[in-house]
């Protein structure tokens, strides 16, 4: 691997660009919409070349990380087609892999190796200032091939995010999209829910807030417009885990009534803490 190019430098592309510096020799070139963007990655030291020009970036890379929002992944892929070359990896960064496959699939085939990926990391924050080269350290990175993906290639996918200290899972790109509704998608969602309830019930409450009530929402601080993306292309299996949600909500309803004996309430807080303190996290 002797270049890697990095399209989009928000937070993920930044901390794949300072994580490939630290731990690899392969070049870090990175593409940004801005020319802002671009003077912000070589003064930070981010990469070793940069520019508003795909072509310059793109061109001679063994890999492609696209890191932009998933609605303009398609477009970006077609102006890489002429770019890349039938040895190209080209993988992405994006939480919904249905939608990404759909359009990058037909884009690459025949034309370069295209592997889903969507590294588990990441925060509410956003953009370069943001970035980690530690960011991947033990998360989970889950790579879906498309069909017809070569066993080699799908190997290497894996390889680059286990260089950057990934536990790598394979799955398809509909069964990620269901597992992610719950664990990231209907959580981000839950946390904005529960944002809104407090604002619009007891505002007054909000300014005593406390660290439990920071940390349970501290997703609903990402940048709205970038989520409302992920749960539109997901919105499927997101309405499934909110609907589980609500039923389980009402069995709460039950617990918390006056004739619901207090044993009830503990048991399902014990089974909650349970499953919480299994949990592997980086």
């Amino acid at each position: 691997m002797k270049k890697v190019a990095v399209i989009g430098p928000g937070l993920l592309g930044g901390s794949i660009a300072l994580g490939l510096r630290k731990r690899s020799d392969a070049q870090v070139a990175i593409w940004a919409r801005r020319q802002e963007s671009v003077k912000e990655a070589l003064e930070g030291g981010f990469c070793d070349m940069a520019s508003v020009e795909l072509g310059a970036v793109v061109r001679g890379a063994d890999v492609v990380v696209l890191c932009t929002p998933v609605d303009s992944m398609g477009e970006l892929g077609r102006e890489m087609v002429p770019l890349v070359g039938r040895h190209t990896l080209v993988t992405d960064v994006g939480s919904v892999k249905g939608a990404v496959h759909a359009a990058l699939d037909p884009c690459f085939a025949g034309r370069a190796r295209f592997v889903g990926s969507h590294p588990m990391a990441g925060s509410e924050q956003t953009g370069m200032r943001a970035a980690k080269a530690g960011l991947f350290e033990g998360a989970a990175c889950i790579v879906t091939p498309g069909v017809g993906c070569e066993e080699a290639t799908v190997a290497e996918a894996g390889a680059f995010w286990e260089l950057l200290g990934c536990r790598v899972h394979r799955m398809g790109a509909q069964e990620h999209d269901r597992a992610v509704a719950w664990i990231s998608h209907f959580p981000h969602l839950l946390a904005a829910v529960l944002v809104r309830t407090v604002s619009e019930n007891d505002p007054g409450a909000l300014e005593l807030c406390g660290p439990g009530f920071r940390d349970t929402t501290r997703v609903a601080g990402g940048a709205p417009g970038m989520w409302a993306g992920i749960l539109g292309a997901n919105r499927e299996a997101v309405r499934e885990s909110a609907e589980a949600m609500v039923e389980k909500l009402r069995e709460i309803i039950k617990l918390l009534g006056p004739d619901s004996p207090t044993p009830s309430m503990e048991q399902f807080l014990t089974l909650a803490k349970a499953e919480r303190d299994r949990l592997r996290l980086p």
